[in-house]
């Protein structure tokens, strides 16, 4: 492992390390450093360069927890199905059972950064639970910015991340390593391994630990002759200046007319004639070949899961969040709606169809919330980007909270400046 991806290389001192990086980082959130070639000295290349995705998909670097997606029923499938299901032993073996002595978590996570099994110390879990550091969390970088989970996904290899170089604040105290697991047939990743702790997590050996045990899971699936079963297809839109389609156990960053193109047929399996997809994705009048040109490059990029010719339909089906963030609400679970909705629907497609399904989500979403008068799902938007300048919001917020909770002064005071700004008269 190059020593430049080493986050405590032999001979630095772990305090200096650590304030300097602080340093940069909240030079970074002040805008400092966003836009210059070259980062300073005291941020490694790898966690920089994940710092400006984290910026650019709009992370809260404030934010407390990880969004919790899988739980119950959910998280039991999502194991109970997994092909590292059958690597846990070897896990265990090589790391979970020495976890304890050693103060520290072992975590396996999917290739979509939702953690499956979080074991080990348990004075440690406990603590880590206060984050959502937890089975059933999601740890992709879209989530929480920049942390081991996540960013050894983005890049496709080994990643430490020490101290301050996580993005979110809440996350500082600790430090994590963590490398991707492929299927040993197909080379697709299919999971991630991570061990998180104090400093000592990513001292050099760490990285040399962590990818021994992977190889050591990965020769286990060669023994067991793996088949993994590709997860299901998956595009991610929300909250997203573009898609990321899982396929295969492949990520994929898509350009803004794909997903589009993607999520239109997600919406209609039935599929969809070329003269409608251009209704669809055009603001004006837009000829059908036009369509079928973006269709044919789409098809070459993910040829297995688009129908060859005739009528636009997909040949496999294809979840997006925004679909789950719909079941929830349609289920009643309000707060894990909340904590799913990550932001408007591809905020910058002016699609007429995307749009059509931007407001119909984001609107439906906010009437649940107003409807419900629940004190903690207001709040938990209220404090996402898509409710933090809604007066309205803030106001229920307000109401539904406890009487003398530092939440409640939170609101009024956020709505007492909304209310300055807009030049209204303020009653709280």
């Amino acid at each position: 492992m190059p020593s430049l991806s080493l986050a405590l290389p032999n001979g630095v001192d772990p305090v200096s390390r650590w304030r300097n990086t602080a340093r940069a980082h909240e030079s970074f959130l002040r805008s400092e450093l966003r836009s210059e070639a070259d980062g300073p000295g005291e941020v490694r290349p790898v966690v920089l360069e994940s710092w400006r995705r984290s910026a650019a998909l709009h992370v809260d670097p404030d934010r407390r927890d990880s969004p919790v997606t899988l739980v119950d029923d959910a998280l039991a499938e999502a194991r109970a199905t997994h092909p590292l299901r059958h690597a846990m032993p070897v896990v265990r073996r090589l790391l979970v059972d020495d976890a304890a002595d050693a103060g520290v978590l072992v975590i396996v996570g999917d290739a979509r950064g939702r953690i499956l099994w979080a074991e080990g110390d348990d004075d440690l879990r406990r603590r880590a639970e206060r984050l959502h550091l937890q089975a059933g969390a999601d740890w992709c970088e879209d989530a929480m910015g920049t942390n081991a989970i996540g960013t050894a996904l983005a890049v496709g290899d080994t990643v430490q991340v020490f101290g301050s170089e996580h993005y979110a604040r809440s996350v500082q105290p600790w430090s994590c390593t963590a490398a991707p697991i492929r299927d040993p047939l197909t080379g697709h990743t299919i999971g991630v391994l991570d061990i998180t702790g104090g400093a000592s997590v990513v001292a050099p050996q760490s990285a040399f630990l962590v990818r021994s045990a992977v190889a050591a899971v990965e020769a286990e699936l060669r023994l067991l002759g793996s088949t993994v079963a590709v997860p299901g297809s998956r595009l991610e839109v929300l909250g997203r200046p573009r898609g990321l389609l899982v396929h295969q156990g492949r990520s994929l960053e898509l350009s803004l007319r794909h997903t589009e193109l993607l999520l239109l047929l997600a919406e209609h399996p039935d599929g969809l004639p070329a003269s409608e997809l251009a209704w669809q994705l055009y603001e004006h009048d837009a000829a059908e070949v036009t369509v079928r040109a973006e269709m044919s490059r789409l098809r070459k990029a993910v040829p297995d899961l688009l129908s060859p010719a005739g009528q636009y339909r997909l040949r496999a089906e294809l979840r997006t969040d925004a679909m789950d963030v719909a079941d929830l609400l349609g289920r009643g679970d309000h707060r894990a709606a909340v904590e799913l909705y990550r932001g408007d629907l591809l905020p910058r497609s002016a699609a007429p169809g995307v749009v059509a399904l931007r407001y119909r989500l984001h609107g439906w979403l906010r009437n649940v919330l107003l409807q419900s008068g629940d004190g903690e799902a207001l709040r938990r938007y209220a404090l996402s980007p898509s409710g933090r300048d809604d007066a309205q919001i803030w106001r229920a917020c307000l109401d539904g909270l406890a009487p003398g909770s530092p939440e409640k002064a939170e609101a009024a005071a956020v709505l007492a400046s909304l209310d300055g700004e807009l030049g209204l008269a303020t009653d709280v």
